[in-house]
């Protein structure tokens, strides 16, 4: 089966998708769609082989992962064209979800199903993971983080809110200009919390033995702000984001090593049905080739989200607690705002939600039917199934049933 839409006839130009339905009565069953941020960065080696796709890559096999999610214009495109070659799932319930740069894809795609009033979509909800959502308050949250969880010192933190502040050091970094007080303060920031700490789940440790881990900072997309350039041009990773190992309950830091071999195999990628230009194609988990335009970083996506809530939508925003590159502290404040701003009364005040008789996180929701709420996923990374899997599974099962968790 080809496993590619064509979203752009003229160029042509083709988004790849990688679909799994339920194991039990997958036809009784809502539909969902998981986007990754980045900018740029894979849905299929990331979601689908790190977080909680049905299998994960263990050296030259898979294994099975127990706790897997189905035990803009151009998506919107391949949405109306998706629905064409799989017409059975037209007007099933629909869900979008997905993470980081998400905050800015999962809405707007929302807002423009919305309006394209198709009557193929069924548009319930929509969950995004410690998403980019206003890039001032998000990017300052990390400065607080990294020095509550005594990453940095106090004098470091004092000049990140007397001097230059982190959202400051990137938005410089985004026009290619940076001061020299700003350059000191990042330095100093970056040198604190060492490049043996993964910002994406900080309490974890890094992968040391991995060549791919050691080449430069930043394996997921622009975010991850570094010392000397807070957005670097070449998007290699310093530290690999962890697995879940389900033989022995403990987490592998260098899945994105067995990954990125994994889907660089010629026999992978004809067993997906990738195309292969002229032999074997060089997969990487963000894009080299897509140029994203770093100012739309500070484009706030916050008020869509009160508009999709406006029209009826349910909003859920989740925040892996171990996660520094966007902090839960920025997302609740802009949940919460954004709650007082559509007049909605608190209906769950602040809550632990337990998962196994163990505290699995806290929830807030707001207005009637749910339809905006804040959780968090307790020992979450920046990608909460990584380092959650049981927990991140029990809050997006109780999100599709239209429950707390």
């Amino acid at each position: 089966m080809d496993c590619y839409i064509t979203v752009d006839d003229y160029q042509s130009r083709a988004l790849f998708y990688y679909f799994v339905e339920a194991y039990t009565d997958p036809s009784s069953k809502p539909l969902l769609l998981w986007l990754d941020g980045g900018p740029g960065c894979s849905s299929l080696g990331v979601g689908a082989f790190v977080e909680h796709g049905p299998f994960r890559p263990k050296g030259d096999v898979l294994i099975q992962n127990h706790f897997s999610w189905n035990n803009a214009q151009d998506n919107l495109v391949f949405l109306e064209r998706w629905f064409e070659k799989f017409p059975e799932y037209k007007n099933r319930d629909f869900f979008i979800s997905g993470e980081s740069y998400a905050g800015h894809y999962v809405p707007q795609l929302a807002t423009l199903i919305l309006r394209s009033k198709l009557n193929i979509f069924n548009l319930k909800a929509i969950a995004i993971g410690n998403p980019l959502l206003e890039f001032y308050t998000d990017f300052n949250a990390r400065g607080e983080y990294l020095w509550t969880h005594g990453l940095i010192s106090d004098s470091t933190y004092k000049l990140l809110n007397k001097v230059c502040n982190i959202s400051e050091i990137t938005r410089q970094s985004i026009l290619h200009n940076v001061s020299t007080s700003c350059s000191f303060v990042d330095n100093l920031v970056s040198k604190e919390y060492s490049e043996f700490i993964n910002l994406y789940s900080v309490n974890l440790d890094v992968c040391t033995s991995s060549t791919l881990s050691q080449a430069a900072p930043n394996n997921f997309g622009i975010l991850h702000s570094s010392s000397s350039s807070s957005l670097p041009s070449k998007r290699t990773p310093r530290t690999t984001l962890p697995k879940y190992s389900e033989e022995s309950g403990k987490i592998d830091v260098c899945i994105a090593d067995e990954v990125n071999s994994y889907l660089n195999r010629e026999d992978v990628q004809k067993a997906l049905h990738a195309h292969l230009l002229g032999g074997l194609s060089n997969w990487s988990f963000c894009s080299f080739v897509l140029k994203y335009d770093k100012k739309n970083l500070l484009i706030p996506t916050i008020d869509t989200l009160g508009s999709l809530v406006h029209s009826g939508i349910r909003v859920l925003v989740y925040s892996g607690d171990e996660d520094a590159v966007i902090p839960l502290i920025g997302s609740r404040r802009l949940v919460n705002k954004l709650a007082k701003s559509l007049g909605l009364n608190t209906t769950l005040p602040y809550s632990p939600w337990f998962y196994n008789h163990q505290v699995g996180g806290w929830v807030e929701t707001y207005g009637e039917k749910k339809i905006l709420s804040f959780a968090t996923v307790r020992g979450g990374a920046h990608q909460a199934p990584y380092t959650a899997p049981q927990r991140s599974l029990t809050l997006i099962t109780a999100f599709l049933q239209g429950t707390n968790p």
